[in-house]
């Protein structure tokens, strides 16, 4: 067992780890804004395509920015074993987006977002049971986490109800939009399981991310040319519905950022506190919903209060799982937990404590290779392309709100990314 004075490494990151979930709910729910653009009548197949598209090209792109593609590929070699469970994790993900597709499509956004942002309580009971989180937690703390998330969950309800201005709306394949979002709650929750394996066993983030994308996009292609074959071809063939696979693929990317900041919460505070941190992007994602696309202009009071209602919640829900600094027990516990993995891979102890606390920084100053400023100029040529075929609809947007929030999306990733990299090195 390590000196007690490891300790205050892992409480030192909490702050971290807090603000990065904070930014991956603004982020994640910045996300939305790009896809509202698109009324294709594209099938669900089509569109995850399009956003993995996008989230492929991201997660290849930032990484190698923030770190450059030597670092990246040292850290997978280094971390070999797990290269199959971020591939893994890529795979659920894949499965969960286009469950979400179909949810929105049979249900409407506002009733299949609360229910698969329960994703967080699945989440936190597989915390607790795999990896020891809240064990040794004080009552306060366990209170904390799990009435934060339970009251995050009650608000995203509470700011679906607010989108919902005539009922029997898809009410022919309500059961189905159900299930599907339900089933992406479920998958989603347990895609966590492999993340938080990574970081207890020493993996950057950015590392993990850049092969998460391989089992995304290989699932993706399964399902759409396995299961809709004519949705590719669509794709592929179609001037008309060129014109807005951009959208979709800038939705992808801008997800990409929320998700990377969500995998610094989850390596740092672990998937109890950091994904109902995240999941406050219902409140960021109805922010533009309203403010730019004018959502809730012709809403009635009762509307109007639960937006209110379900913002205040939230915010409380957010505010006291970020006020659940961890006892030294349950530091403990993780410690524990780090242990476990460096005895079954037989790996370096000390290594992973250091990876894990952020301070493992030796190769921060390692030199770029030329590929990976082709691997930029590459993404940058991919969205000029894109960007030069979109078409923007004819919506009514509020430009100011939209030059607001954008610029809330700037300074929020500006200071999370400036906290990782002081602290962190971004490891």
């Amino acid at each position: 067992m390590p000196p007690a004075n490891t300790h205050p490494s892992f409480r030192s990151v909490h702050g971290i780890g807090v603000l990065c979930g904070l930014a991956a709910g603004v982020w994640l729910g910045a996300a939305e804004a790009p896809t509202k653009l698109v009324n294709s009548g594209l099938s669900p197949y089509a569109i995850s395509l399009c956003m993995v598209a996008g989230v492929f090209t991201a997660r290849w792109t930032v990484p190698t920015l923030l770190k450059g593609t030597r670092q990246v590929f040292a850290d997978l070699t280094q971390n070999a074993h797990l290269v199959p469970t971020a591939i893994l994790a890529g795979m659920l993900w894949a499965v969960a987006n286009t469950l979400t597709v179909f949810a929105i499509r049979d249900v409407g956004l506002a009733i299949a977002f609360p229910l698969w942002n329960t994703n967080s309580l699945v989440g936190i009971l597989w915390g607790r049971l795999l990896f020891g989180e809240l064990k040794g937690a004080s009552r306060k703390n366990t209170a904390k986490v799990v009435l934060g998330a339970l009251a995050i969950v009650a608000a995203a309800i509470l700011l679906g109800f607010s989108t919902i201005h005539s009922a029997g709306t898809h009410a022919h394949s309500a059961v189905g939009g159900i299930l599907a979002a339900a089933g992406a709650s479920l998958v989603w929750g347990t895609m966590y399981i492999p993340y938080r394996k990574a970081y207890v066993s020493g993996m950057s983030p950015l590392s993990f991310v850049t092969v998460f994308t391989i089992g995304e996009l290989a699932t993706v292609l399964v399902l759409a040319f396995t299961l809709d074959p004519a949705s590719v071809h669509v794709l592929t063939h179609s001037s008309e519905t060129r014109r807005i696979i951009f959208w979709l693929f800038l939705g992808g990317f801008v997800w990409v950022i929320g998700d990377i900041f969500q995998q610094y919460a989850t390596k740092y505070i672990g998937i109890g506190r950091g994904i109902p941190l995240s999941n406050t992007n219902q409140l960021w994602g109805l922010a533009w919903g309203a403010l730019v696309f004018g959502e809730l202009a012709h809403a009635d009071l009762a509307h109007r209060l639960y937006v209110v209602l379900g913002s205040a919640v939230m915010i409380l829900g957010a505010l006291a799982v970020s006020t659940a600094i961890a006892t030294e027990r349950e530091h403990a516990s993780t410690n524990a937990a780090l242990q476990r993995e460096c005895t079954r891979y037989r790996l370096d102890y000390d290594r992973v404590f250091q990876a894990y606390t952020g301070a493992a920084t030796a190769n921060g100053n390692a030199s770029r290779a030329w590929w990976d400023y082709l691997i930029l100029a590459c993404a940058l040529a991919v969205f000029v392309a894109l960007g030069l075929h979109a078409h923007i609809p004819a919506l009514p947007i509020n430009l100011t709100w939209t030059a607001i929030l954008t610029a809330a999306l700037v300074v929020i990733a500006t200071i999370s990314a400036s906290a990782l990299w002081s602290k962190t090195r971004f490891d």
